[in-house]
């Protein structure tokens, strides 16, 4: 009976020992391996702190390294509207351990810029959408607006506004840009280099209107710092009932939602990207995630990598036109 017992312990220890060497081979093949025990998976932020990119990838961060078994790092790579931390993101080594979190503004830089430093498609594994939200159109106290009907009636008189974005080219630029070539309006464009600086400068008074992500400014408008006037989606927001769309105010059919999306190096074996993109939306449906996200206006998407290709093609079609038909160009800042 001992040795019986022995040889019944001595194959379940070969049994196991190759299941488990199976095991390993199978991962290998596909591309995945011991991802990701190696190392702490960096997560690249392309716009600086304080504003929505900023936001989202340190509320997801937490919540992937408890997905994932392993630390996740956030990095602020900001500057030229994306790009330089996109690029960033796209030099890395391809083996899973560098993401980037990207903004709306990643659908107009192929358009925007005379040469990007990479390759949009080639360059670029799309891996999650993370989701969209409105654009708030909010006013300074300085500026004396209180209401869009306001603000257009002035406009329309001829009064000169000047309006702040995250960037030359960002969806909110672009946005108001069409606002005003619809309305007629003469608006100034002031770019800024991210949310964060540019919520500071409409606190204080120095620019008279700001639009950016519900994100962004709804802490500022629930503080009494702006005054919110319009969102950009053809319903209004359900955290901001009261603020009407620019669609119900007299421009039907207006709608240009923000956006946030993670990508990866373009070679990233896809086992690798798929493993993520499913990490991701288990980490975006965790409730402490999805409360705050939705009660900062974003609606979660959690679409996979597909769905964040076929939608970033159809922002730069509709973007990229708008740019190149009204010769919208990057200058120096």
């Amino acid at each position: 009976m001992q040795f019986l017992s022995k040889m019944a312990k001595r194959a379940l220890f070969i049994c196991l020992a190759l299941f488990g060497l199976s095991s390993l081979v199978l991962a290998q093949s596909a591309g995945v391996g011991t991802w990701p025990t190696q190392k702490p998976i960096r997560l690249i932020a392309v716009f600086p702190p304080g504003g929505s990119v900023d936001q989202v990838a340190r509320i997801l961060a937490p919540a992937l390294q408890a997905e994932l078994k392993q630390n996740v790092i956030v990095d602020n790579v900001g500057g030229a509207s994306g790009v330089i931390g996109t690029s960033a993101m796209t030099r890395s080594e391809p083996d899973g351990y560098t993401f980037a979190v990207v903004f709306d503004t990643h659908g107009v830089n192929p358009s925007l810029k005379d040469k990007l430093p990479y390759d949009t498609i080639k360059d670029i594994a799309p891996v999650t959408l993370i989701g969209t939200s409105p654009m708030v159109l909010v006013a300074s106290k300085a500026s004396g607006i209180t209401s869009f009907k306001q603000l257009v009636e002035q406009s329309k008189a001829g009064k000169k506004f000047s309006y702040g974005s995250i960037g030359i080219g960002s969806l909110g630029h672009l946005a108001m840009a069409r606002l005003a070539k619809q309305a007629g309006f003469d608006w100034n464009h002031i770019p800024y280099r991210g949310g964060g600086p540019l919520m500071q400068d409409v606190l204080g008074g120095q620019v008279e209107l700001a639009v950016g992500s519900e994100f962004l400014v709804k802490p500022h408008i629930e503080s009494g710092g702006v005054i919110p006037l319009v969102v950009t989606t053809p319903k209004r927001s359900p955290q901001l009932p009261k603020v009407p769309t620019i669609a119900e105010s007299g421009f039907p059919g207006f709608d240009a939602p923000a956006w946030w999306a993670i990508l990866a190096p373009g070679k990233t074996p896809s086992a690798i990207v798929n493993a993520m993109n499913q990490a991701v939306t288990k980490a975006l449906k965790t409730p402490a995630v999805a409360s705050k996200f939705n009660a900062q206006g974003i609606e979660i998407v959690a679409g996979g990598p597909d769905t964040l290709r076929d939608f970033i093609g159809k922002q730069i079609a509709i973007w990229g036109k708008f740019v190149i038909q009204n010769n919208i160009k990057e200058v120096s800042q």
